[in-house]
């Protein structure tokens, strides 16, 4: 919850306090709306939730969330989202391109 704060989410928008509690319950959800209506953090917050709830048990290395995106400016805003809201909750990210050398992107 502090980085959220720190990044400016005070209070939820629309998209979010509909999507996240049925997310959190381990329901599907099938969300649309505008351009800066928040989203990707309707659906990253109870990914990351659900990761770092996971506590002792998580396995190093291993892949909790797959996140696919129609293009790759997306897919950098959705990647750079996550890392600020799970900066300080030990949770590591990959953004994986199509039509990149896949030996420049392994590290």
């Amino acid at each position: 919850l502090k980085a959220t704060h720190a990044a400016g989410f005070t209070d939820p928008k629309p998209i979010q306090v509909q999507a996240i509690p049925p997310q959190l319950e381990g329901r599907d959800i099938f969300g649309i709306a505008q351009t800066g209506s928040g989203k990707t953090a309707a659906f990253a917050l109870p990914i990351l939730s659900k990761i770092i709830g996971l506590g002792t048990k998580r396995r190093p290395k291993t892949t909790r969330a797959l996140i696919l995106a129609p293009t790759r400016e997306l897919a950098v805003q959705i990647e750079d989202t996550i890392k600020i809201l799970a900066k300080g909750a030990h949770v590591s990210t990959a953004l994986v391109l199509g039509g990149v050398s896949r030996f420049s992107q392994v590290k």
